[in-house]
């Protein structure tokens, strides 16, 4: 005995809207090829598997009984179709995107609300790590898209670079808030909130305050722009701060500057180059890098 799927499922659908007028819109189709489907079912099983009564078709028990054996196969098959139309128009798959911590505030989670709004059946894997991590992921195949901060150390990775000023923060009723911009001259012997070290802001603040004199008084240090800001708002000094930090901030308790000479955050967006993106991510990669060229200066 063989049958074709497409009898079985015009079998369900009878069953599962009471009529074959249902059925034939459910499935697309005309009334007269459900009846010649359902037809070929009863003839190739042997089972009568209806019974007229006032013009409708009332499943027999051996129906109710072959119903409950191919429903899961049915609406599997309907999940599996459906999927593919979504994929099709992008709407279903998975987004793997890691980004640095900055971004993972309030940037990174706005970008994937406004992305993900029209696409309900999109799965998300989002982390936040510092950026050595983040290209080990993105060259492992862990995530599809990184956005970390430079340098790049694998040449197996395809990078688009954006550039992004740095402005100082300072606590609040702070007597230098009366300049426009900030330089090292005024802020030398100022109580600083930094980032680590090796940090390239830390970097070029300490290189800008050495080349004229000024003295680059550290307070604190912290992994985290955000907490830096925090640290001001708490008036233990002032710090230099991103834009991502900001845009996810409610800007009370510090004011801010603008910095010279410009002191510039490096960031970079990291693809594998032997590996395709998917539809959704290469989507993705020109949501984001659109509305990171905006916040970029040039």
């Amino acid at each position: 005995m063989q049958t074709n799927f497409r009898q079985y499922q015009a079998f369900h659908a009878i069953i599962d809207t009471g009529t074959v007028t249902g059925a034939a819109e459910q499935l697309g189709v005309s009334q007269p090829a459900i009846s010649n489907l359902l037809a070929q079912l009863e003839r190739r099983t042997k089972l009568r598997l209806f019974e007229r009564s006032r013009g409708r078709l009332l499943p027999t028990p051996e129906a109710v009984v072959l119903f409950d054996e191919i429903d899961t196969i049915v609406r599997g098959l309907d999940h599996v179709n459906q999927a593919v139309v979504d994929l099709q128009n992008q709407k279903a798959g998975q987004l793997q995107v890691a980004t640095s911590h900055a971004m993972a505030f309030g940037f990174m989670p706005g970008q994937i609300a406004r992305f993900t709004a029209d696409k309900p059946n999109l799965t998300i894997a989002f982390q936040s790590q510092y950026s050595s991590k983040i290209q080990e992921w993105v060259m492992a195949g862990l995530f599809e898209i990184g956005i970390c901060e430079l340098p790049v150390r694998h040449d197996g990775l395809h990078k688009l670079p954006f550039f992004f000023e740095i402005v100082c923060a300072l606590p609040e009723n702070s007597p230098l808030d009366e300049h426009d911009v900030l330089t090292p001259a005024l802020l030398s012997d100022v109580p600083f909130i930094v980032m680590g070290a090796d940090h390239m802001v830390n970097r070029r603040a300490r290189e800008a305050f050495h080349s004229v004199g000024a003295h680059w008084r550290v307070r604190c240090q912290t992994d985290l722009f955000r907490n830096a800001l925090n640290m001001v708002k708490e008036g233990l000094g002032a710090t230099f701060v991103d834009p991502f930090t900001l845009s996810s901030d409610d800007g009370g308790g510090y004011v801010l500057r603008r910095f010279a000479p410009r002191i510039l955050l490096d960031v970079v967006i990291v693809t594998a180059r032997e590996r395709p993106l998917s539809a959704i991510g290469s989507q993705f990669l020109t949501q984001i890098s659109d509305s990171m060229a905006t916040m970029a200066v040039e």
